[in-house]
């Protein structure tokens, strides 16, 4: 099974301003603590983040919520001056972007009050999806983050032994997320979105 790729292109910490300049119009690229990561996402890894967008865009639509799919835009954490992340699908909430500082000049995010879901579908570089942007998302206060591991990636001391496919469901609970995991037949249980009928193994196979 061919996986996406996360890999380091540069030795040179950077800057939030030098990736923007030399990376901002490109999707496949994102920051982490000044080192810029090629996302290099595969097909398949790219079929997993559409069907949860498509998934997610019926429930908005169904609940006539004020709320759209960003997928590839830029989350800039306001309190990190050299990262800037950009999630596999993020659901933002119109109503906040108005205090966006960023927002109506370029595709850039900095106010987790502006997001309710991200969702990450892991690739090799599955540290950054379980340790990094778990406590980064929780400190801004996105209440739920979905990490899709649809190869079994993830380390044994977060997805158990044998490794599986697995979807990992964060929620934010008093500041820091609960985790629930979910597996093949395994019907998801998402609190932002309680009208969705899901199996584990559908978003994990793209609906195959």
């Amino acid at each position: 099974m061919s996986i996406a790729i996360d890999q380091p292109v540069q030795q040179k910490p950077l800057s939030f301003d030098e990736f923007l300049a030399h990376y901002g119009d490109d999707n496949r690229y994102e920051l982490i603590d000044g080192e810029v990561f090629d996302l290099e996402p595969t097909g398949l890894h790219e079929e997993v983040a559409a069907f949860i967008t498509t998934k997610l865009c019926v429930q908005i639509d169904t609940a006539n919520l004020p709320w759209f799919v960003l997928q590839r835009g830029l989350l800039r954490p306001s309190n990190t001056g050299m990262t800037a992340f950009r999630p596999d699908v993020a659901v933002v909430n119109r109503d906040e972007l108005n205090n966006e500082p960023l927002w109506f000049d370029q595709s850039i995010l900095t106010l987790g009050s502006s997001i309710e879901f991200v969702a990450e579908v892991v690739s090799s570089n599955w540290q950054n999806d379980y340790a990094r942007k778990v406590e980064d998302y929780a400190v801004l206060g996105i209440p739920e983050y979905w990490i899709a591991d649809y190869a079994g990636l993830g380390g044994t001391r977060h997805i158990g032994k044998p490794k599986q496919p697995t979807l990992s469901v964060c929620t934010l609970v008093n500041g820091e997320y609960e985790i629930q995991q979910f597996r093949g037949s395994q019907t998801i249980v998402s609190l932002t979105f309680p009208g969705l009928k899901l199996t584990a193994e559908q978003v994990l196979r793209a609906g195959r």
